[in-house]
């Protein structure tokens, strides 16, 4: 999984598929694809927050919309926030294929918090 687009509040990310990551009844295993909508849904919060200030998940929605196979091609997944904040931010993420279809949509909540000093 690489970056392939980033501004402030959205992020895009690529990954490229093949059989070693299907499940055992031969599709791309669900958790790959929730963590690519983990990974931009923190990485387009990331984008808001001034230096010293860090993020984590507290709550991910994923809506699995179609099946996914190493044919999909290149996913594509896309990070924006909904809501930043001091506390508790909000964004939501996609799941493209190559033929550019939803293959999974999610909404995340995020813990906003100071970094310790290093």
């Amino acid at each position: 999984m690489g970056i392939t687009a980033l501004e402030e509040g959205r992020v895009e990310f690529t990954c490229t598929l093949d059989e070693s990551v299907y499940n055992p009844i031969g599709v791309v295993h669900g958790g790959l694809v929730c963590t690519m909508l983990d990974t931009v849904a923190g990485c387009a919060v990331h984008t808001t927050l001034p230096s010293g200030v860090g993020y984590t998940s507290i709550e991910l929605k994923v809506n699995y919309l179609r099946a996914v196979h190493a044919s999909s091609g290149p996913l594509t997944a896309i990070g924006r926030v909904v809501k930043p904040g001091r506390r508790v931010a909000f964004a939501e993420g996609e799941v493209l294929d190559a033929n550019g279809r939803q293959v999974a949509t999610a909404s995340s909540s995020l813990l906003v918090f100071p970094l310790p000093a290093s």
